[in-house]
């Protein structure tokens, strides 16, 4: 399966990103979680472009610099790390990712990802999944959001407010018992997509845990992830192809 690191060039500046698949294919944006690009998320990225999408992972902390490598089963148990990852989280907004995404799709478009595109996100970029479906209507047809937190919270860029924007087909899988998106979040964002008339589905994996599709997670777990890979799949194949 073809792979190549590659630079994307942003307004803020130059993102490492690396796209996985053959040309030709429907083009696929791949959105981090929170402990940045990695082995797990290229084996997830690997997985993807073998059932046939051109797969584009980048770097969403680049304004960063150089940092980490992370250990996602770790990292928030050491509290050094832990103020490094938050400061990176709170640090890329949501308007910042929505601003660079319109790279991201102009580089899949140019190796050979076929349009209109997929997205899907983890963790932090479960909601970044929501917030560029609605910033890019016309060039994503399908999100999907796996363990997102704050996708219907009470902040100004909550990705709820923007449901009427959103003209993809939407899948939510959210954890059993998730803090940072709870039964009450999950209600508010089935209402605004509701009546923002989106095709969606929010479905919960009750006994998961917060990251339970990222094998390198400390919750990671495999039968909740193979249900992902489903549904996932199902999702692309029936929209995007």
């Amino acid at each position: 399966m073809p792979e190549q690191a590659l630079t994307v060039n942003t307004e803020d500046g130059t993102v490492p990103a690396t796209l996985y698949g053959e040309p030709g294919n429907p083009g696929v944006l791949m959105l981090m979680d929170a402990f940045g690009p990695r082995p797990a998320l290229a084996d997830m990225a690997r997985r993807l472009a073998g059932a046939g999408y051109v797969v584009l992972l980048p770097d969403l902390f680049y304004r960063f610099g150089q940092y980490g490598p992370f250990d996602a089963a770790t990292a928030f148990q050491d509290e050094a790390k832990k103020a490094e990852l938050m400061k990176m989280i709170k640090g890329t907004t949501q308007a910042m990712t929505a601003r660079d995404t319109g790279a991201f799709l102009d580089v899949l478009a140019e190796h050979g990802g076929i349009g209109p595109v997929g997205v899907v996100g983890y963790c932090m970029g479960g909601a970044r999944a929501l917030t560029v479906a609605a910033e890019y209507p016309l060039r994503i047809a399908a999100a999907a959001s796996f363990h997102g937190g704050g996708l219907a919270s009470e902040a100004e860029d909550s990705p709820h407010l923007r449901a009427a924007e959103i003209r993809a087909r939407v899948y939510v899988g959210c954890a059993g018992v998730d803090r940072s998106f709870p039964p009450e979040q999950s209600a508010r964002l089935a209402q605004s997509l509701r009546e923002a008339e989106v095709d969606h589905i929010i479905e919960n994996y009750v006994g998961m845990s917060h990251g339970w599709a990222v094998p390198d997670h400390s919750v990671h777990d495999p039968a909740g992830a193979e249900r992902h890979w489903t549904r996932l799949l199902t999702l692309f194949d029936e929209t995007l192809r």
